[in-house]
């Protein structure tokens, strides 16, 4: 619920950035960046020995396991971050995600973290017929009780 409220103080210091000639870069909170690096070298360890297009196994309820998912919720808050910004505030954040690699690293590891047959085995709202259920055709349902 706080992170949609964050960019509007960023949006207070906008008028600050003037008519300079760099490439203009802002930082999402620093707290959530520095989590988020921190994440990324632990993942790199994870993942190194896997190329891009095979993919990772990861046991449920491993210590990988809690590691690729609190990285994957901490980008969750990140989109929910850019999602409550302006556009400028949007092309600010972009540009230092771009500085930092961050984005290209989370495309890197989804790559190899994502199923080579992503079947859904869970329980779906519909009535099951003949077509195979995959992540990406059933809506997940992720709230914490």
């Amino acid at each position: 619920r706080l992170m949609p409220e964050l960019p509007k103080f960023d949006d207070e210091d906008l008028k600050s950035y003037g008519d300079e000639e760099e490439e203009l870069a802002l930082s999402p909170p620093a707290a959530l960046m520095s989590i988020l690096a921190t994440q990324e070298l632990l993942l790199e360890n994870i993942l190194e020995c896997i190329p891009v297009g095979e993919f990772a196994v990861i046991q449920p309820l491993s210590d990988a396991f809690c590691l690729v998912l609190g990285y994957l919720l901490t980008w969750k808050l990140t989109l929910a971050f850019f999602k409550a910004a302006s556009s400028q505030l949007r092309v600010l954040y972009s540009q230092y995600l771009r500085r930092t690699k961050s984005l290209n690293k989370l495309l890197y590891h989804l790559f190899r973290l994502m199923p080579e047959n992503p079947v859904f085995s869970g329980p779906t709202s519909e009535v099951p017929n003949k077509d195979t259920k995959t992540f990406f055709t059933e809506e997940l349902h992720l709230d914490v009780k």
